[in-house]
C-alpha cells in the first residue's frame, strides 16, 4: 500500500487559522457508506443522525499548556521546550522537543519560572529529548504545575502569531484529563448546548480518554504505509463507556467515536474474543485501509492533511474511493480544513 495514493492538494486558504465564534455552526459533511452519498449540512445539524438506544463517545482529554520558556542553568541561553508526552507523571519524566538542540545535552539543567527546574536524562533524536522535572516535593498537581507556566503550542500549518483566545480555541468544552499534546480535533466543535441536545434523543453520551501526542500529527515518512510506525499515546476506556456501547452493539444501533483519538482507545480496548472491555494503557493503533472496525459505526472526524495517518484512518474508516470523493467534493464546495476546521459523520 502506497503512500503516494493518498496525495491532497489543499489551497492555504481553506486551512482554517481560527475557529467560527459558534463552533457548532461549522459545516458538516455527511457521507453514507450505505447509499453511497454525500450531503451538506451544519455541525448542529448532527442531531438529525442520532436516536435513542445510540451511543455517542466523545475524548476528554485536556490539552496541556505544552510551549515551556526556560534557560540552561547558569547561562543566559533562552531554551524553549515542548512537551509531547508525560511518561511518568509521578517520577515527572516527559518526551520533549527542545530549540536549540544542539545547546542541551545528557545532565544539563533548565530553569524555568516559578524555580521549576528539569535536568535532561536522555536524547531520543537530534531535536528531542527525555527530561526529568526536579520536585523538591512529591505533589499530586505535577500538570497543574505544567500548566501554570506554559503557553498554547498551535500547530504550524497555523500561519499567525498565536494569541489570548487560543487557550480556548484548542480545548474542547468537555475537556477533563490533562495530558494532550494536540486537541482532539473531531470533538472540537461540540458545544455544551448541542451535547444536551443530543441526549434529550435518549442518545447515551460517554467518554474516553486518550492523550494525543506526536505520534498523532507526525507525517508519514516511507512510501510502504505498512511500515509506518505510530509512537505510543496513553489512554483509558471506562466501564460506563463499554456499557453504553455493548448495549448498542446488541440493540443493532449507532456506535459513534466523536475523533479519531477516540476510535484508537475503542479499538485498543477489544480483547481477544472481540469483546470490547474497560482498559488503559498505551497505544500505537495505526488504522489504514483494510482495518477491520470492531467497535464503532460511525465517526467524526475533520479534514485531515496530505498523506497524514490520520487521513488514512479516514479512509480505513470511509472505505478509499468515497472518501477520496468526499475530499475532493470538499476542496470544490470550500471547506474549512484541519484542525479548527468542518466536519464529516461517516454512517
Amino acid at each position: 500500500m502506497r503512500l503516494s495514493d493518498f496525495i491532497l492538494n489543499i489551497p492555504k486558504e481553506q486551512i482554517a487559522q481560527y475557529p467560527l465564534p459558534n463552533r457548532d455552526e461549522s459545516r458538516l459533511m455527511v457521507v453514507n457508506k450505505k447509499t453511497n452519498t454525500i450531503e451538506h449540512r451544519l455541525f448542529k445539524d448532527i442531531t438529525d443522525y442520532v436516536e435513542e438506544g445510540d451511543s455517542l463517545i466523545l475524548n476528554n482529554t485536556k490539552v496541556l499548556q505544552s510551549k515551556l520558556l526556560g534557560y540552561k542553568e547558569r547561562t543566559d541561553i533562552l531554551i524553549e521546550i515542548i512537551i509531547l508526552r508525560v511518561l511518568n507523571h509521578i517520577d515527572y519524566l516527559c518526551d520533549v522537543l527542545v530549540n536549540p538542540a544542539r545547546k542541551l545535552r545528557v545532565g544539563n539543567k533548565i530553569c524555568f519560572k516559578n524555580n521549576l527546574v528539569a535536568e535532561v536524562m536522555d536524547n531520543t533524536t537530534s531535536c528531542g529529548r527525555t527530561i526529568r522535572f526536579l520536585m523538591k516535593e512529591k505533589t499530586n498537581n505535577f500538570y497543574q504545575l505544567i500548566d501554570e507556566i506554559g503557553e498554547t503550542q498551535i500547530p504550524s500549518f497555523i500561519e499567525r502569531e498565536p494569541d489570548e483566545n487560543d487557550k480556548e480555541n484548542f480545548q474542547t468544552v468537555f475537556a477533563e484529563k490533562i495530558g494532550s499534546f494536540s486537541p482532539p480535533s473531531g470533538c472540537l466543535n461540540f458545544t455544551k448546548h448541542l451535547i444536551k441536545k443530543i441526549q434529550l434523543k435518549n442518545t447515551q453520551v460517554e467518554y474516553a480518554t486518550l492523550h494525543l501526542g506526536l505520534g498523532t500529527v507526525r507525517d508519514i515518512a516511507v512510501e510502504d504505509i505498512l511500515k509506518h510506525k505510530i509512537d505510543s499515546e496513553p489512554f483509558y476506556v471506562t466501564e460506563n463507556t463499554v456499557d453504553a456501547i455493548n448495549n448498542s452493539i446488541s440493540n443493532k444501533k449507532k456506535v459513534i467515536a466523536a475523533g479519531l483519538s477516540t476510535l484508537r482507545a475503542l479499538e485498543s480496548s477489544v480483547s481477544v474474543s472481540g469483546k470490547i472491555k474497560p482498559n488503559e494503557g498505551w497505544t500505537n493503533k495505526f488504522f489504514y485501509p483494510s482495518y477491520e472496525f470492531k467497535t464503532a459505526n460511525a465517526l467524526i472526524t475533520n479534514f485531515h492533511s496530505s498523506q497524514s495517518p490520520s487521513y488514512l484512518a479516514t479512509a480505513a474508516f470511509g472505505g478509499s474511493a468515497l472518501i477520496k470523493k468526499a475530499y475532493e467534493i470538499a476542496l470544490e464546495e470550500k471547506y474549512r480544513f484541519l484542525t479548527l476546521g468542518d466536519s464529516m459523520l461517516i454512517i
